[in-house]
């Protein structure tokens, strides 16, 4: 992974980030909310099905943003943190990653093992392994305390994501702000726009340079 030069993340880094936030707050709002409905109703089977196809969607996103990090790389780490505190954000990062990539398979292998189907937006996924209640009911508590982990994981990045901006103003948080990026693409869209203009505005610049000095010339011409 190539650090980057300038002291953001790529635009499509910082799109995912937060599209993923966004699910990973959907598949949590799901699994809880599923509680306030009795067992067997549709409304609770139906928040179970959005929340195993919104966790499946953090597993297809999370490698594309694997791949853009090894494209576009990431920021250079700041020259003044110390070297507790950049292994404590690696780790917290690492970490990150392996929830968002086992928490998923995990709950493709409680359907598969209950011998459920796979739902994934109009289509059925292929089960992972042959109807099994034992690994099932293991993987679920496994599935469960990683939920729990996962809250700590993403409070922590979250409070330390909040100290760098509001207590350190390193700038950090910045770095993955979107609507900067945003504005950064309008630019760059508004410039290229102008400048395709520009060599039309030139030729006709020249014309008319041209037929001014033809009337000159014609002008001071002797008769």
């Amino acid at each position: 992974m190539r650090p980057r030069a300038n002291d953001r993340y790529s635009f499509t880094s910082i799109a995912l980030h937060w599209l993923m936030l966004i699910l990973i707050a959907g598949v949590y709002a799901a699994i809880e909310f599923r509680e306030f409905y009795p067992k067997g109703s549709d409304l609770r089977e139906a928040l179970k099905m959005w929340h195993f196809m919104l966790g499946l969607s953090v597993l297809a996103l999370v490698w594309i943003r694997i791949g853009a990090k090894l494209v576009w790389g990431t920021p250079l780490s700041l020259t003044d943190e110390p070297a507790w505190r950049q292994a404590l954000a690696r780790a917290t990062h690492l970490a990150l990653y392996v929830f968002m990539i086992g928490m998923p398979i995990a709950g493709w292998l409680i359907l598969s093992a209950e011998g459920e189907t796979i739902p994934f937006f109009g289509f059925d996924l292929p089960a992972l392994v042959a109807e099994n209640e034992e690994l099932a009911e293991r993987t679920e508590e496994i599935h469960k305390f990683g939920g729990t982990i996962g809250y700590w994981l993403i409070g922590i990045h979250a409070a330390a994501s909040l100290f760098h901006h509001y207590i350190l103003r390193d700038g950090l948080f910045r770095r993955m702000m979107p609507l900067r990026s945003l504005k950064t693409c309008v630019s760059i869209t508004s410039y290229s726009a102008s400048s395709s203009k520009r060599p039309a505005n030139l030729a006709a610049l020249l014309r008319g340079a041209r037929i001014s000095m033809r009337k000159q010339h014609r002008e001071t011409r002797p008769v």
